[in-house]
């Protein structure tokens, strides 16, 4: 029996001695970390209550390096999204002041247009339309033409025209 409780004491003993000597499990890396936010999630809530023990500790310092990652990759997605947004903003300023600036360019042509209309239409002169018109078929409407100032002599009227016109300015009292 002693044989026995020795044998048992040994076996024992030696498999004490191989857990004792088994390999601790490596630290898991950042990758493992950034490929499963749960044990991420984990490591960070161990390693949050005891700040000072688990400064060093390689694991804690993996996940911290991990979250690290993480935000970086969050700031470059949200910077990513405000530039896009901020390139169309000002796409859409650039199609607003080129209107505002081709309204105004069009603005002042019609206006140096009228005002040359207007400054030939003292002459007599009709400026030809846009579709090109010929300014024989322009319609003159209301452009002024040349008055003719009555003369005082009397002109040589047909027979019978000048009594309506003398009649015309008996009546009229002249």
């Amino acid at each position: 029996m002693r044989n026995v409780n020795r044998h048992l004491t040994l076996i024992i003993g030696g498999i004490g001695l191989l857990a004792g000597c088994e390999e601790e499990q490596p630290p898991r890396s950042t990758v493992e970390f950034l490929e499963n936010p749960i044990m991420l999630e984990a490591a960070m809530v161990r390693c949050s209550q005891d700040r000072k023990a688990t400064r060093y500790d390689a694991e804690c310092v993996n996940a911290r390096q991990a979250v690290s990652q993480i935000e970086v990759k969050e700031e470059a997605a949200r910077q990513a999204e405000f530039d896009a947004r901020s390139q169309s903003k000002r796409q859409a300023l650039r199609r607003t002041q080129e209107a505002a600036a081709q309204a105004r360019r069009r603005a002042a042509e019609a206006e140096r247009a009228r005002i040359e209309a207007e400054y030939l239409a003292q002459f007599g002169v009709a400026l030809p339309r846009e579709d090109q018109t010929p300014e024989s078929e322009v319609d003159i409407g209301n452009l002024p033409t040349a008055v003719v100032p009555e003369s005082e002599q009397p002109t040589d009227l047909p027979s019978g025209s000048g009594d309506e016109l003398q009649r015309g300015n008996d009546e009229s009292g002249n």
